[in-house]
């Protein structure tokens, strides 16, 4: 794949003044893609940035084990197994509006990572496969987005392929999580014998022909319904008959129930294909609300004419083996961001100095002046800052922290090589401030052997190899054979230390006490039997 350089997007518009923050508010668009694993969503990620010309030809192939790396992906295991494991930054220009895309993890086991992101974001694209539906990590994420009221558009893939009636996917969005569907464009042909798209707003067919591997932008003919009609034939009347039954239930664009979350506009086409993807690019342009006021931790929305405020949603080191540096990413919540400024860390009260402050694109960065809400600066060498973290300027602001998930895999880390302790040591610190991993530590075990905790299994693998790249400190890992963690107290955790099969650890970042339990029968006998003790679930527990 080919990358062009980021657009400088620090600056305002020619219409508006450099110091019109709400206007510039209004330029910005800032959304996430969440699917599956398999659904396509780096390709999708990849084609948005080709149809933006931000990027000159796609690397996506068929089959993942084959597949470049695309932009959005810069770990080895990413490229080497074809698997998205963190989340990544693309922030471009468009239509004169400042696009900032934000990758995330497709697997499961990185659905923490996906949490975090989705804390930063106005919108969220939920990429279907065409075969398959709704799957079980697509009904995780959107749970996240209800819960944290951030509208959805949805985007049905791999039209291309054989798949499933279109009506049905529809039915099954309904039924499943309550989204109305509004469907914008409409296939013709069944799904593996794609001829084109109806566009339901003025009838007209657009009849697209596929790239070579789609590395280029598919090229399209629009047609009227009455030529459509005499060369498509059936496929044509079919989709017709469809799009009538649509009319009928009252399947129209409804602006204030998308805004609301209770309907999804809803396209089609297949993102390795390139059709279908600028009628989405254009969707998120014209659908996808801008930064609004954000409520802070009382509840009360921060304007975002208000001095600057920023969350931070993901810390991320070594993403360029040339700067072994650390990288804290912050959304602007609220006025304008201008590098060298001084900011307030909320959570220590400290100065913070944003020196080195970039624009990022995928693991490709340019340094920015300034930003305004909506945008997601770089900040370098942050080594303060945590996810869920606050900055602020001249009006104080404490914005939620972003929950953990429930770790459900636990695995006791040693160094392999005990002449590399201190670089094991500074390399969990890091990795556990990074949150990449939950780190346990006990008095039983010492700071030899942390526990590791995960939401899946894959995580240990990041961890490992990580350790022995950046840090040269490898480890072993022992599994241990629990699968729950509950919160207690001092009392708590004295009573449980005699249990069998169950193990207290503190939780390093926040001082907590979690009791381990291996399921959760054993669990559910502990609470019997000892009904005052506090076991309550960990925050995010309930998503």
């Amino acid at each position: 794949m080919t990358a062009v350089s980021a657009p400088s997007t620090g600056e305002a518009s020619p219409e508006t003044t450099a110091g019109d923050t709400g206007a510039e508010a209004r330029r910005r668009r800032t959304f996430a893609v969440i699917s599956h694993p398999d659904a396509g969503k780096s390709t999708l990620t990849e084609a948005l940035a080709l149809h933006a010309e931000v990027i000159s030809a796609a690397g996506a192939v068929h089959g993942k084990g084959g597949r470049r790396g695309v932009t959005s992906d810069w770990m080895d295991m990413e490229r080497e197994r074809g698997i998205s494991v963190t989340s990544a930054v693309l922030q471009f220009s468009y239509r004169n509006q400042v696009i900032n895309l934000l990758d995330t993890p497709g697997h499961g086991d990185f659905s923490e990572d996906t949490y975090r992101v989705l804390a930063a974001v106005d919108a969220a694209v939920m990429l279907l496969d065409a075969a398959k539906g709704l799957e079980p990590q697509t009904l995780k994420l959107f749970d996240v987005c209800r819960d944290r009221g951030v509208p959805v558009l949805t985007f049905v893939n791999k039209w291309d392929r054989p798949g499933r009636e279109p009506l049905e996917l529809l039915d099954e969005v309904e039924q499943t999580i309550g989204l109305r569907p509004m469907p914008i464009t409409w296939p013709v042909g069944i799904a593996g014998d794609l001829h084109g798209l109806v566009e339901r707003a003025d009838g007209r067919f657009h009849r697209f022909t596929r790239a070579a591997h789609g590395a280029a932008k598919a090229t399209s003919q629009v047609l009227d319904a009455d030529r459509a009609a005499v060369e498509e034939g059936p496929d044509w009347q079919r989709a017709v008959e469809e799009l009538a039954l649509l009319d009928e239930i009252g399947a129209g664009y409804d602006e204030q129930a998308f805004a609301a979350g209770t309907a999804t506009p809803v396209m089609f086409g297949s993102a390795l294909s390139n059709i279908g993807v600028a009628r989405l690019l254009d969707a998120l342009v014209d659908l996808a609300p801008p930064p609004g006021p954000r409520p802070d931790q009382k509840g009360e929305p921060r304007p975002v004419e208000a001095p600057f405020s920023g969350l931070v949603f993901k810390v991320q080191a070594s993403m360029d083996r040339s700067h072994r540096d650390r990288v804290a990413f912050v959304r602007v919540c609220s006025g304008r961001f201008e590098r060298g400024m001084v900011l307030t860390h909320d959570a220590t009260g400290r100065p913070f100095a944003t020196k080195y402050a970039q624009a990022m694109f995928g693991r490709d960065r340019s340094t920015i002046s300034e930003a305004f809400p909506g945008d997601i600066v770089g900040l370098v060498n942050a080594t303060a800052l945590r996810p869920g973290d606050t900055l602020w300027a001249e009006q104080p602001v404490t914005f939620p922290t972003i929950p953990s998930f429930a770790p459900e895999h636990f695995a006791a880390c040693r160094v392999a090589d005990m002449s590399k302790t201190k670089q094991f040591r500074k390399g969990i610190e890091q990795l556990d401030s990074e949150g990449v991993i939950q780190v346990l530590s006990s008095d039983l075990r010492g700071d030899q052997a942390p526990v590791l905790a995960a939401v899946g299994p894959l995580q240990f693998e990041v961890v490992s190899a990580r350790l022995a790249d950046e840090f040269s400190a490898p480890v072993k890992l022992d599994r241990l054979d629990y699968s729950l963690a509950r919160r207690t107290d001092p009392a708590g955790a004295e009573a449980l230390r005699s249990a069998v099969g169950i193990e207290v650890l503190t939780r390093r970042l926040d001082g907590e006490l979690l009791a381990l339990f291996p399921h959760k029968w054993r669990l559910q006998a502990v609470a019997q039997n000892n009904p005052d003790l506090l076991l309550a679930p960990l925050v995010a527990d309930a998503l």
